[in-house]
């Protein structure tokens, strides 16, 4: 059973890997109106297998991973739709945040997104303030 849980482990980060790099190709090359759509509301929970977590912390942690094996920088936008899509196929309720920083400390990066689930933060924490510019449910 060890073995089973590794594959499952793997799988879910090369999941999330897909996900990053489909979300980096849609920040850098598609304009927002044609895929916020994509970012919409959490579907009604579905009936969850057991070879899917239902912890959106351990989602979080595949996306981290996947992140760091991709050959490329991912930021805050597409690790955070990334983990979004991956909460929505298991139907787990979740924020995705958009925000930006208050005008008089904003610098080259003051936008920034993160994901909340169960009232916290799970991915995307970084020392604020930030001002929130869009909540997607």
């Amino acid at each position: 059973m060890p073995a089973a849980d590794a594959w499952r482990r793997k799988l879910r980060t090369a999941r999330a890997m897909g996900d990053l790099c489909r979300a980096r190709l849609l920040v850098s090359w598609v304009p927002f109106r044609l895929w916020r759509e994509r970012l919409g509301p959490v579907k009604a929970p579905g009936r969850k297998s057991e070879a899917c977590s239902s912890d959106p912390r351990r989602l979080a942690g595949h996306v981290d991973r996947a992140a760091a094996l991709l050959p490329f920088a991912t930021k805050c936008l597409p690790r955070a739709m990334a983990l979004s899509w991956m909460l929505r196929r298991q139907g787990i309720p979740h924020a995705l945040v958009f925000a930006v920083r208050p005008a008089k400390l904003r610098d080259a990066d003051g936008l920034h997104a993160w994901v909340e689930a169960d009232g916290a933060m799970i991915l995307g924490e970084l020392p604020g303030p930030w001002v929130e510019t869009l909540r997607l449910e």
